[in-house]
């Protein structure tokens, strides 16, 4: 046999017994604990409408998930918005969610500008997902808001020289011949 028919056989390997974790001894043993599994009893489903099937190499399917379950969301911002104590979403619900918290960072800026006599250049918002260990579902980790305010401060004297620029290029523009 050459070195390359021994690397690999195509797409047959990756859906055999051994590449799911079993090898062919445990077959055996596997299929009798499945069935005992089922003398107990029917598991709860835990997110109803989501797949009871168990994922290639993970450990429970999306309906069990216990990390998902459990996850919980905190904002570490000194603002005073939403999620200051640690909170769970649920999955679905986890982008809008979200989303909504960050849009309350946002509009926090767009008040501290006004308070403040300052203008708002740039505000944007990108939500960071990331994929569960436990069951593989994506999901929204989080949120990040960064926005950019220019504060005037008439008092700076390089505000004033260029007020002043400004001003002797204005002096004439606009001129009134006919009044």
């Amino acid at each position: 046999m050459s070195m390359i028919g021994a690397i690999g056989g195509g797409y047959g390997a990756y859906n055999s017994a051994y590449a799911m974790g079993m090898s062919a001894g445990m077959s055996g043993a596997a299929t009798s604990s499945a069935a005992a599994s089922e003398a107990e009893g029917p598991k709860a489903i835990l997110n109803p409408g989501e797949s009871t099937k168990t994922n290639p190499g993970k450990r429970v399917s999306p309906a069990e998930c216990e990390t998902c379950k459990n996850r919980k969301y905190q904002d570490g911002s000194d603002e005073m918005v939403s999620f200051k104590s640690a909170q769970h979403i649920a999955p679905q619900e986890a982008a809008a969610r979200v989303r909504g918290h960050e849009a309350e960072h946002v509009s926090n800026a767009y008040k501290d500008a006004a308070q403040k006599n300052g203008k708002v250049l740039q505000a944007s918002v990108s939500l960071k997902t990331a994929v569960c260990p436990e069951c593989g579902r994506t999901y929204v980790a989080g949120g990040e808001t960064s926005t950019k305010i220019a504060y005037s401060n008439e008092d700076n004297p390089y505000v004033k020289a260029r007020k002043a620029l400004n001003k002797q290029g204005l002096l004439g523009a606009n001129v009134d011949l006919a009044g």
